[in-house]
């Protein structure tokens, strides 16, 4: 926003809301690689360099370092088929954009995997905050925390799944 604008003038108003639709888009594309199983998509989400990421029991460190975390337990296959199956659905997002070309975010996690391996569905859900960067004009994620709220694992059991 120019340093001369006013907050609630329409140009900033239309700016924000911009800014907050490619974020929403941002995320979205996020969670459609996280469950397309690709570590290329999901590393393209966030900042060239100097991002931060802390996923709990999945680790902290940057978003190469997730990237291959990400790849290690998506790609797992058995008989030539995926064996970790993920469900990411984001909602409730909360956008706020600040006037430097940053912005900040919270969403909510809907989780569903399906372990092949363990015969295990997992539920789950619980929180992302996100701060965001402008990047070669494109917003970016610059740091991403999720706290988990809670989960439930149970058996499959003799369920069938498909493919």
């Amino acid at each position: 926003m120019p340093a001369t604008a006013h907050p609630d003038d329409p140009a900033s108003r239309l700016a924000r809301s911009a800014a907050v639709e490619s974020i929403t888009a941002l995320k979205h594309r996020y969670f459609r690689a996280c469950d397309a199983k690709d570590p290329v998509g999901f590393r393209d989400c966030f900042v060239a360099v100097g991002s931060a990421l802390d996923y709990g029991t999945l680790g902290a460190t940057d978003a190469d370092g997730m990237a291959a975390v990400f790849a290690s337990i998506a790609l797992q296959q058995v008989d030539g088929a995926h064996a970790i199956l993920d469900m990411h659905h984001g909602v409730h997002p909360d956008i706020t954009v600040h006037d430097d070309g940053t912005a900040s975010g919270q969403w909510t996690l809907r989780f569903r995997q399906v372990n092949l391996i363990e015969h295990t569905e997992t539920v789950a859900t619980g929180e992302y905050a996100d701060e965001y960067r402008l990047e070669d004009g494109s917003w970016k994620i610059a740091s991403c925390t999720f706290h988990q709220t809670w989960a439930i694992t149970r058996s499959l059991d003799d369920a069938r799944i498909t493919q």
